[in-house]
Order: C-alpha cells, then structure tokens, then sequence
C-alpha cells in the first residue's frame, strides 16, 4: 500500500492506496473515529483487479480540517468524494464502499451523483437516513443506543475525549463490542491519527453538522416534528450491497426494516459473530464479499 497526498478545490487530502492506477476503482470510506487506516486489512485483496483508494475524510487523520461546524455539512463531505472520483476514476467508480459515517456520506453521493459514476453501492454496518432517522425519532431500542450522538454534539465534547490518552474515546470504541482486533499497534495508530483535542473536534463537528434528530428514550418525536423529505431523492438506483455484523449494539437490525422501499436493486449478507467493527473483525470475509458481489454484478 503506498501513502498519498492531493489537492480538492485547495484542501489537501491524504489516503492510503492500492493496486495500479488506471484499473476500476474502488472507493472507501470510514466512519468515526477511524481513518483510512480502517480499511488496511483489506484492500490488499482487492488490489489485484482494482485500484484501491482509501482518503481520510475531511475532518480526520492528514487529511483537511475546517475549523467551522458548517465545514461538514453533508453537502460538502460529498462533494469531496465525488471530486474524488473524478480524479482517481476519471469519474467513474466502480463501488463506493462505506463504513459507519462513511456509510452516509456513500448513501449521500449515491443520491446525488449523475448516472453512471458510481456503479454500485456496498455499505458494511451503516445506515440510509430516512430509516435511520425513523428509529433515531421513535423513542425506542435505537433511540437508546444512540443517545451518544447528543454528548457528542455538546459543547468540549472533543476536550472529554481527548483526555487521559483518549480515554473516552477509547471507551466509545469499545462499548458492547469484540475489541480483540484492536492491538497495541493500532492503538498508537488511532492515537496519532486523533492528535489532540483539536483534532478530534473536526470528526466531532459531523455530529454537530448533521440534521438527524434524536428522541430521548420513550418520548418520540411526532411526524410533523422530523425533516421532510422527498422520497424519491433518496432512492438508491445502482446495484446496492449491504454487508452486515449481526452483533452490532450501536446500529440496530431495525435501521435497515426499510431499506429496500429506497433500492432499486439491494442484497444484503450477514455475519451472526460480527458486530458494529466487522470490517476489523472479519477483513478477509469482507473482502470475500466485495469481491464476490463485484463479479455478480459485472
């Protein structure tokens, strides 16, 4: 795998590579609080027939850091990938690829982008937002789950986290979840890529940008109270796989009951002993299925 740094529109960007410029590309996005470095374990797999990019978000690791919350506005997080496709695929992607948030920004560009730039749409444990934004609203399970969002959001959450080494963050990451992949390597890894408290308050300042709603636990939030918006443009024309760890206590199976009323064309595969961490926990299975549904649907 080789490091790279480039320019989009003047902010310069960093991710990790694989395979030969040129072929398909594949295009991974991370969730919080990766970074490129989440998808290590496998794009070597996949290097042999695709030219692999893996960015750091805005927000995250070496990549650009707007210092205002309205710098990670859903709108700009996917515009910055979309230019990235332009300039690694001459604007065609094979598959965008996303994990947790950056299985968001993925649903996001696949809602806007023109026909035919991104072929195919293959999320691993994240969630399209109308679905998710029912069940953030609804009072119940996922609404608990997810109670995390509005810590996050407060004011000097980034402060809490970075404290005593990360502690907390740390502790998030590891909430009911199989953590045995997260060796004292990777820790250092995380470590250097978080930095501080200035720079965890960009991967913070997505939850802060974002306009989902969270009920408080048994007090949903009425219908007329929620976002408006257009089903038809968040449909999901291209081929859609949605690869899923049964074990996953912050995304709930219920995020996903309705899903398939916004796909054209949607697979999904699950993992029973996987959960939220998957793409850590099981990379050549993973990989295995990328792979697979790739071929499936050339």
């Amino acid at each position: 795998m080789q490091d790279i740094q480039f320019d989009i529109n003047g902010k310069t960007f960093h991710a990790i590579t694989a395979g030969t410029p040129g072929k398909p590309l594949l295009l991974f996005l991370h969730g919080f609080p990766e970074y490129c470095g989440a998808w290590a374990g496998i794009l070597p797999s996949l290097a042999e027939d695709y030219y692999c990019v893996a960015p750091d978000q805005r927000g995250y690791g070496q990549s650009w850091r707007g210092p205002d919350v309205a710098d990670y506005a859903t709108k700009h997080l996917a515009a910055d990938v979309l230019a990235m496709i332009e300039k690694f695929g001459k604007g065609t992607a094979a598959a965008l690829i996303g994990h947790d948030w950056g299985a968001s920004v993925a649903y996001a560009c696949a809602m806007r982008a023109p026909d035919g730039m991104i072929e195919r749409l293959i999320i691993a444990n994240g969630v399209h937002p109308a679905p998710f934004q029912k069940e953030l609203a609804a009072g119940g399970a996922q609404t608990a789950a997810s109670q995390y969002i509005e810590w996050l959001r407060a004011d000097g959450s980034e402060n809490a986290l970075a404290e005593n080494d990360f502690e907390r963050m740390f502790g998030l990451f590891a909430k009911h979840m199989d953590m045995r992949w997260l060796t004292d390597d990777l820790r250092k890894a995380y470590h250097a890529a978080w930095r501080d408290a200035a720079g965890v308050r960009g991967m913070v300042n997505w939850y802060r940008a974002t306009p989902l709603l969270v009920a408080k636990p048994g007090e949903p939030i009425p219908a007329d109270k929620l976002p408006v918006w257009d089903q038809a443009a968040l449909c999901i024309t291209m081929p859609h796989l949605l690869i899923w760890g049964m074990k996953d206590t912050a995304l709930l199976p219920e995020t996903r009951n309705e899903l398939a009323q916004y796909c054209d064309d949607l697979t999904i595969v699950e993992h029973a002993d996987a959960d939220h961490w998957i793409i850590h926990q099981q990379p050549d299975w993973v990989a295995d299925q990328i792979s697979t549904y790739l071929l499936q649907t050339t």
